[in-house]
């Protein structure tokens, strides 16, 4: 992907007068226009150039964003959603301008059926304070792609994260969403039922589509008891491909691991110094386990000899909560630790997935094109899944630096596609890698395009998304 490919969206500039004028009149305060907040519902967690709205709406009922869509509906003006903008593909810029549909003040969780382990929450619940309202259930929602995210956002965007490899993704773990579309009419896409045959799967048709086909409004997730216990450790190795190795081991015979992440040695480095821990500085895998005291115990003994067949260890776990936490409080700031290895740099966060079979020798040949182009870039992987993510650290102002960042992205991204994976496990497509996707999928995009057309005819949500313009 280029700068360059990012998609244009021609502005309608009467469209937009009017409908900043009526939804002003309407919200009041509830609709602002001001430059700094249109600014903070651009994209900045990437090198992508912000994009700002031209005015950000601040609905706090369904009713309202039907209200907000119509408008933008009638006078053909983009409408953006937006949750609370830690999406990394430039999922939130507005290219064509309009209005961001903010989604905070949506933030009541609807109802807790602990019985039949699901909840029903508006989209600006976040993953972090959904647990929280759980804790006295003896519940839990599972999906923790890092970042405290909107539920609504994680949805829009398929998240995943480190708990994956157990658990599933946002599209196994949500059972129905209620949702805005391009008309302003609702839909309801299923039911509670644990299944159903009843026609078109319409709520996986919404997951991971990016606002582009609907806005969600509220959704339907299935929840998981709190373990009884829990243990975790990291183990370290002689090499990336004896990580991998292990981690292909363990997942074939069973092994119900809860989280299995990869860090290379520079990543490593990244966090030794960021967060003071005291380990190897080589590739290790961070690793939990989810169950009994004692089957929690077995699991991390049998993994420890996994290990060490292939030349890992020792493995160090533990059981005692504070321990585990500071581990994954690590783990999660790899982020904030990577920018250490190049003060003044800023990152370029992107992310493929491969068969766990390819998994070794994507990263291994990952990592020669990054020695070989003089970058600096760690590597963290959700390596149960076979999904890797690389931070180049480059100096956005300087074109050189851009254009060496983007010829490494597109290397590893074809190199994926070659590998029978995806250009992306969990981050999506945004601006950022609409390159790539015909590529992956060929005709299956023009499908989309004809999808995106029937619902959203007048193309007012989320343009300039997802989908590369038609050749």
């Amino acid at each position: 992907m280029a700068l360059s490919d990012l998609r244009t969206v021609e502005r309608n500039e009467a469209g937009i007068e009017a409908a900043l004028g009526i939804l002003k009149q309407r919200f009041g305060e509830r609709f602002q226009t001001g430059a700094a907040i249109r600014g903070q519902h651009a994209h900045t967690t990437t090198y992508i150039p912000a994009q700002a709205p031209d005015g950000v709406a601040f609905p706090e009922s369904a009713e309202e964003v039907q209200e907000i869509v119509k408008v933008c509906a009638e006078h053909r003006v983009p409408v953006i959603a937006f949750g609370v903008g830690s999406s990394l593909e430039g999922h939130v810029n507005a290219p064509g301008g309009g209005i961001s549909l903010d989604t905070s003040r949506m933030n009541r969780v609807l109802a807790v059926n602990a019985e039949d382990l699901d909840c029903t929450v508006e989209p600006g619940v976040t993953r972090e304070d959904l647990n929280a309202y759980l804790r006295d259930t003896g519940l839990f929602f599972p999906i923790d792609p890092g970042a405290n995210a909107s539920l609504g956002g994680m949805a829009a965007t398929r998240a995943s994260g480190t708990n994956a490899v157990r658990y599933g993704t946002m599209r196994e773990n949500v059972l129905a969403l209620k949702a805005v579309m391009a008309d302003g009419s609702m839909v309801t896409t299923a039911r509670r039922a644990k299944k159903s045959s009843a026609g078109y799967d319409l709520t996986r048709l919404l997951i991971g589509s990016e606002g582009t086909l609907g806005i969600i409004t509220s959704l339907t997730l299935k929840l998981y008891g709190i373990p009884q216990a829990i243990s975790g450790g990291v183990c370290p190795f002689p090499s990336v491909e004896a990580a991998c190795n292990a981690v292909i081991a363990t997942i074939q015979m069973g092994i119900p691991v809860a989280r299995i992440e990869l860090v290379n040695a520079l990543q490593m480095r990244a966090l030794k110094n960021y967060s003071k821990l005291d380990y190897p500085e080589s590739p290790c895998l961070f690793v939990e386990f989810h169950g009994s005291d004692a089957g929690v115990a077995e699991q991390a003994e049998t993994f420890g000899e996994i290990a060490a067949e292939f030349g890992g260890g020792p493995f160090l776990w533990t059981s005692v909560a504070e321990e585990r936490t500071k581990l994954w409080k690590a783990r999660h700031d790899a982020y904030w630790a990577s920018l250490t290895l190049r003060p003044g740099a800023k990152g370029l966060s992107t992310d493929v997935c491969v068969p766990i079979s390819r998994l070794a020798e994507c990263i291994a040949e990952t990592e020669a094109d990054i020695a070989e182009m003089g970058l600096v870039a760690p590597i963290v992987g959700h390596v149960g899944d076979g999904n890797f993510h690389t931070l180049v650290l480059m100096d956005v102002d300087d074109p050189k630096e851009i254009a060496l960042a983007e010829k490494f992205v597109s290397r590893l991204t074809m190199r994926a596609i070659a590998m029978e994976g995806t250009c992306t496990g969990e981050h999506g497509i945004g601006q950022g890698k609409m390159g790539f996707l015909e590529h992956e999928l060929g005709h299956g995009v023009d499908i989309m395009r004809t999808i995106k057309a029937a619902l959203d005819p007048q193309n007012i949500l989320n343009p300039g998304k997802i989908l590369p313009a038609a050749r």
